[in-house]
């Protein structure tokens, strides 16, 4: 391994030297700051600092060649973009668009919005346009710039993007999240990220690949869309997104962590380790965030139908508890048997437990489902039926019929499917939260059915979302099938985690609910 400076994966410069006093001195003095990461070897920075790097250690060490060609294109920087005011005009805001539709108000506004900012997270709730409000504003900076609109969105809403930027006479760039390139075409590029929460793991691979395309010097403009910037409560989470689009707060990493994720070294595993998955100083961190992350409500926004949530108690059968009892036994039993054969962690039994309490639930809880079904089918109402697990949706398939949207669908189908229900050729959805519960708009159907809870409530406002939202013209109802401990505790987490999101996002303040899972489950785990 050779020292010297190198572009990161993530678009950050690492320097590798040797273990000099003087040297890690000099290294500490440098701003933006850098820190230290094991896995790499050597010291990490934002880009912002590459020109003091170069300036003060180039003659020492070597500079690779990548690095090299962004530190050129940071010495020749892109013309600038006309004045807001100009922008603005370019949008066209009160020009129909070419299917005869008008921006909304909080549309405008949002376009308004972006074009203030080269970089922005519009974490407006699902529903309400954010598509069609970055197009916009995406079309202004390209008529201004002669700019190219690079769009990365998941595969299966390639289609949807189609449609919407026909609509406004654009042709973007389509790429998904598996084949984001590490260079963007020639020239000046607005990037827009759809369910931009899809990177909000720092450390995984496609997180690295935004971050880095994101950082490009040819990039004019960085828009993040996402209806869930903080799907599980965490600051964490948010950290890759503020990076991404050169938030202040993200210039120094290790600074954000111990503010407001409650950054510290703990014990484990008999060495030190660095634990930032807590939440701190939220309010600040709101505050903080308002200059470059807007986010709306539908009913600030809309005047839409209300959205209902009703919890449907479900209770088995002395036969079928004793089942669904010795299920879980030899569950558990089997997992303590590869434990003692040394092929899982002994560490994780909790999780286990749980995973397996709500897979067995979703099967014990399809005579209620069913039942349901019936009811709503019978009163000639469309319904859309969403869990994490394919076994009981095609279980539920083949006795009640339904259109069936999961992994193993190809993207052509599920647009064919979609299609057949939105337009009434079937009244029921059979759909997994990571297929459906993205995007889509499933306006047709007044009730959603979630037959077990995913592990966030972003998910989980996802998937109910999709049938509330612009176009909705009734009253949206949400049944949340409930069957003993584990909907339980699953339930009572998602509640507990949108109370921190409600803080961070600015929506309401309340006193934050305290829950420990690891508490619930030990009674569950006892013989």
């Amino acid at each position: 391994m050779g020292f010297g400076l190198s572009l990161t994966a993530a678009g950050e410069v690492l320097f590798r030297c040797p273990p000099d006093p003087v040297t890690a001195a000099a290294l500490r003095r440098i701003r933006p700051r850098g820190c230290w990461q094991q896995r790499l070897g050597g010291w990490v920075f934002p880009l912002e600092a590459a020109g003091r790097l170069q300036q003060q250690f180039g003659e020492r060490f070597r500079i690779d060649a990548p690095l090299q060609q962004w530190l050129d294109a940071v010495r020749v920087p892109l013309p600038p973009l006309p004045a807001h005011r100009e922008l603005i005009a370019a949008a066209g805001l009160d020009q129909p668009l070419a299917d005869g539709r008008q921006l909304l108000a909080h549309q405008r506004a949002g376009v308004r919005w972006l074009l203030a900012r080269r970089g922005a997270v519009l974490a407006d709730e699902m529903g309400l346009g954010k598509t069609i409000t970055a197009l916009t504003a995406a079309r202004a900076v390209m008529r201004c710039s002669q700019a190219r609109l690079l769009v990365v969105a998941p595969v299966g809403l390639h289609d949807h993007w189609r449609r919407e930027a026909l609509a406004l006479e654009l042709s973007p760039c389509l790429i998904s999240w598996a084949r984001i390139p590490a260079e963007p075409p020639p020239g000046g590029i607005v990037l827009v990220v759809d369910e931009a929460h899809f990177a909000q793991n720092i450390h995984a691979v496609r997180s690295q690949a935004l971050l880095r395309l994101a950082r490009h010097p040819r990039i004019r403009a960085v828009w993040l869309l996402t209806g869930t910037p903080l799907k599980n409560g965490r600051p964490i989470q948010l950290l890759p997104l503020l990076m991404a689009i050169g938030h202040p707060l993200a210039r120094d990493r290790r600074a954000y962590e111990t503010l407001f994720c409650n950054g510290h070294w703990r014990q484990a595993g008999g060495r030190q380790v660095w634990d930032c998955q807590g939440a701190s100083r939220l309010d600040e961190l709101q505050r903080l965030l308002r200059p470059q992350l807007l986010h709306r409500r539908k009913r600030d926004c809309l005047d839409l139908p209300p959205k209902r949530r009703q919890f449907h108690g479900v209770s088995l059968a002395a036969s079928a508890q004793h089942r669904f009892d010795a299920a879980l036994q030899r569950q558990l039993s089997r997992y303590r048997s590869r434990v003692a054969a040394g092929l899982v962690r002994s560490d994780a039994e909790r999780l286990a437990l749980l995973t397996a309490m709500r897979q067995l639930g979703a099967q014990h809880k399809l005579p209620a489902l069913t039942a349901l079904l019936q009811r709503l089918r019978a009163a000639g109402e469309a319904v859309v039926v969403f869990s994490s697990f394919r076994a009981p949706l095609l279980q539920l398939q083949r006795f009640e019929g339904g259109e069936l949207l999961t992994g193993l669908v190809a993207p052509p189908q599920r647009q064919e499917r979609l299609e057949r229900f939105q337009s009434g050729g079937s009244d029921l959805l059979l759909a997994t939260y990571g297929v459906a519960g993205l995007g889509l708009g499933l306006q047709r159907a007044a009730h959603v059915i979630l037959l077990e809870r995913p592990w966030t409530p972003g998910d989980a406002e996802q998937a109910e979302d999709r049938c509330h939202r612009l176009g909705t013209e009734r009253t949206v109802s949400c049944h949340w099938l409930q069957l003993g401990g584990a909907d339980d505790l699953v339930d009572g987490l998602i509640l507990s985690k949108v109370d921190r999101i409600d803080v961070v996002l600015g929506r309401r303040r309340r006193q934050l609910r305290r829950q420990s899972l690891v508490r619930m489950l030990d009674e569950l785990v006892q013989p």
